[in-house]
């Protein structure tokens, strides 16, 4: 319909001409989403216009009427309310009364839905301080017909009182959007969404306008306007299809309304909701979060005026890695940061954050994801650890993750990431999308690398373990041909590499062989072994199986269910354990700079220590490409055989704030022909938190006084911890430290797994130490944020500790690192 038609149509003040006119315009197909809603909203205030004129006929001005909520923004769709106020100066009630009905009751005869109500200015004003609903809605009035200067005067009064309340107000709104997301769940994930009332969608939009009206703060204004456009198309589509004024997308209806939006299908449909849900989501927790800082602000600045004498209070930045810092309850780029010479720092910036428990500032992601240049391939080996501690950090990682990916960086990163992106599950056990369904399981993996040698595969394999649902055919082989791929670009190598394939390609097969398979069969358990393997892949691939069912939903996983799996494990196990047991691993000849260092140590009777960029070298078979890839410093240190060398050594590091990613201990028997006596040797890779590493002479001076005693090492971490405030950060599985009985003939071997943190390995030398008992060798490994260490101690005898005092020391250990 033209503009004309509207108007002539509209001149029919009676029902039928509207309704007549209103069906023709809701049956055109060639106008849809916002001209139609605009045009719909036109025809409705010319007929509206025209009843008010015949009702208010020989009534002089006092009265006007006013649309509100999605009507006053002159959004209607096909069976949306018409929501309506008859605004009055207070005059003659009869009058007033009269008009009302002269209005309302057309309406009803046409059987739309009305929510209207007659108030003075005053009224109005007093009903929204009292209903924030009622306000919400007026803050969207307009003017249709009658005394303009009435309408004027309330929407002026109704914003101001607005802007003056909105410290009180927005929290008010803030919870009342929780509740809503409580009852009504997240539009992105449901597979029968609201799409007014879940999380994510239109009620959201409309609040982030009431924020933007306060002008305390503001939305990220990109991508939502299209988003809000999108649900309300649906709706719109929604309301045609059913005839309903229904705002549930129900999985029946779900082929005709992709129809009527000319989509290819449902799951097209639904993916176009996610990602617009997903965009209003981040934009509200965006908001909200702005919100929260700005009231906080307020309510400290006139103290700290007054402390600071009326001047401007700096906000505290904290350092947390390399080119990030906390402020103000938000993770954001140190001012020397430069993303566009640093490819590492989104996912750096994303593990600290992961790790503090904060959340990614937007201005931050924005600007990273504008100027950072991509990870070459392979990645380099801080880039591979950095996602594994991201991946790692428990639940503060679906924020963070959520952060880069509304901004594209996690396709950026991986590319394969796009197919699974927002693509629905239509299956009743699934809760949640791939895409959020892969986070969830990682989250979840997080739980139980204590429980695996290798924490960094399991997390990995996690996260790609339904890669392959973005392609056809069984998306367990196709996710086996994907992984290989993304594995070898993360930079893991050949071997790690087979693993996750492996991962991969069997994460259902625990479960289904156990649920569906006769476990007294030696062959079934023979064909499991087969494709599995190894122990270790095995010890993998039981963590990542439990990992998925949980994060499956709660009908994927019960205790009945465990047990079977448990049961299948163990007898695995039993048919795997053929293989022989690790043995403590033969040291190789000592380096040319090595034995120098160590005759050095000998000679002087004191630590003498080397500092040298370590690189990576190519995989077996592989030509190198240009200069190899910097993994960090390697410490090479030599000490005269003495008690008390690896607390000594790991203290000087923390407080000097060295991150130590790989570790061994041995002694070093010198050869007789150079004099007879025994080194402690250590080689360490060691890296910066942030900042530049210390000089050589310095960390030598400090590992001096740290042997003779001078250096309190303990007090100064104390010391240390305690200037910075505790953040929430993610609660860490609990430390778990294990007695390998059969992994060495000469020594009792401890595996301890906890989770880095500064002193650890500092903390972990002083308990042995205080258990006197000696560290023969120690090989120490971070894989992101995990630590999975091994200690091969003896007694003062030079012999594997008995097995009660043995577990006695592990216990004793456990509960020093649990402390």
């Amino acid at each position: 319909m033209t503009g004309t038609e509207v108007r002539n149509d509209a001149e029919n003040t009676g029902p039928s001409g509207y309704a007549a006119a209103r069906l023709r315009l809701l049956t055109e197909e060639a106008r849809s989403g916002p001209p139609r809603r605009a045009a719909l909203s036109q025809l409705t205030d010319e007929w509206l216009t025209g009843l008010f004129a015949a009702a208010t006929e020989g009534i002089r001005g006092g009265v006007s009427l006013v649309a509100v909520g999605g009507y006053g923004r002159g959004e209607l769709s096909p069976r949306s309310d018409l929501d309506l106020l008859l605004l009055h100066d207070g005059g003659d009630a009869g009058a007033v009364a009269a008009v009302a009905d002269r209005l309302w009751y057309p309406v009803w005869d046409l059987g739309l839905a009305l929510d209207h109500s007659v108030r003075t200015p005053a009224e109005a004003r007093k009903t929204a301080g009292e209903d924030l609903k009622v306000q919400l809605g007026l803050l969207d009035a307009r003017h249709l017909a009658g005394d303009l200067g009435l309408t004027s005067g309330l929407r002026t009064a109704i914003l101001a009182d607005w802007r003056n309340q909105a410290p009180k107000r927005l929290p008010e709104l803030q919870e009342l959007c929780a509740e809503r997301a409580e009852r009504q769940g997240e539009l992105q994930y449901l597979l029968e969404p609201d799409l007014k009332e879940a999380r994510g969608g239109l009620r959201d939009a409309t609040a982030l306008r009431a924020v933007a009206a306060s002008w305390l703060a503001d939305a990220p204004r990109e991508g939502l306007a299209d988003a809000r456009r999108r649900l309300l198309d649906v709706r719109d589509a929604l309301h045609l299809t059913t005839g309903r004024a229904t705002d549930r997308l129900a999985l029946q209806e779900q082929d005709q309304v992709a129809a009527e939006l000319d989509l290819l299908d449902a799951d097209t449909l639904l993916r176009q909701v996610y990602e617009s849900a997903r965009v209003i989501s981040y934009a509200s927790d965006v908001t909200w979060r702005e919100v929260g800082r700005v009231l906080r602000s307020r309510a400290v600045r006139p103290r700290l005026r007054a402390m600071l004498g009326g001047g401007k209070p700096v906000a505290e930045r904290s350092p947390l890695a390399e080119g990030v810092v906390e402020q103000d309850g938000e993770v954001v780029l140190a001012r020397a940061a430069r993303p566009e010479r640093d490819p590492v720092l989104p996912l750096r910036a994303a593990a600290a954050a992961a790790q503090a428990g904060l959340p990614l500032s937007l201005h931050a992601v924005r600007r990273m994801a504008a100027t950072a240049r991509p990870l070459p391939t392979p990645w380099p080996a801080e880039a591979r650890e950095q996602l594994v501690t991201l991946l790692g950090s428990g639940r503060p990682t679906v924020e963070v993750w959520e952060a880069l990916e509304a901004e594209g960086l996690i396709t950026r990163l991986l590319p394969d990431w796009e197919r699974v992106r927002c693509r629905p599950q239509r299956n009743a056990v699934h809760i949640w999308t791939v895409d959020r369904h892969l986070i969830e399981t990682a989250v979840r993996a997080s739980e139980f690398t204590r429980r695996v040698h290798r924490p960094d595969l399991l997390l990995v394999a996690a996260l790609l373990h339904d890669i392959g649902k973005g392609w056809p055919g069984d998306h367990s082989v196709a996710g086996e041909i994907i992984v290989k791929d993304v594995a070898a670009r993360i930079g893991f190598d050949h071997a790690d590499v087979a693993v996750l394939a492996t991962l991969v390609r069997h994460h259902l097969l625990l479960i289904e062989t156990a649920t569906r398979r006769d476990l007294d069969d030696p062959a079934t358990v023979r064909l499991v072994a087969d494709a599995v393997g190894t122990q270790s892949t095995l010890e993998l691939l039981h963590a990542l199986t439990e990992a998925d069912a949980l994060a499956t939903g709660p009908a994927a996983w019960s205790a009945w269910r465990g047990s079977l799996v448990a049961d299948l494990v163990k007898r695995v196990s039993a048919v795997l354990a053929g293989e022989t047991a690790d043995e403590e691993p033969e040291p190789g000849a000592p380096t040319a700079e090595q034995e120098r260092l160590a005759i050095e140590a000998h000679r002087t009777g004191a630590p003498v220590l080397a500092l040298r960029a370590q690189t990576e070298p190519p995989a077996a078979g592989e030509e190198p490409a240009g200069d190899p890839e910097p993994l960090g410093v390697e410490l090479i240190i030599a000490v005269p055989d003495q008690p008390g060398v690896l607390p000594a050594v790991a203290g000087v590091l923390a407080v000097h704030r060295l991150t130590v990613r790989t570790a061994e201990l041995r002694a070093l028997q010198l050869p007789a022909d150079v004099d007879d006596g025994t080194v402690l040797l250590l080689d360490w890779r060691v890296a910066a938190e942030y900042g530049s590493l210390p000089q050589a002479a310095r960390l030598r001076a400090d590992l001096v006084r740290a042997l003779d005693g001078s250096l309190d090492i303990a007090g100064r971490l104390a010391e240390r911890d305690a200037a910075y405030p505790r953040r929430r950060g993610r609660v860490a599985p609990p430390p778990r430290v294990t007695v390998a009985s059969a992994a060495s003939r000469h020594a009792t071997v401890f595996e301890v797994r906890a989770q880095d943190a500064p002193g650890l390995l500092f903390r972990i030398g002083s308990a042995l130490e205080d258990a006197e008992v000696r560290v023969r060798s120690a090989h120490v490994s971070t894989l992101g944020s995990n630590a999975v260490d091994a200690f091969y101690v003896t007694g003062t005898d030079h012999a594997p500790l008995p097995a009660e005092e043995a577990a006695s020391v592990a216990r004793k250990l456990e509960e020093t690192l649990r402390a």
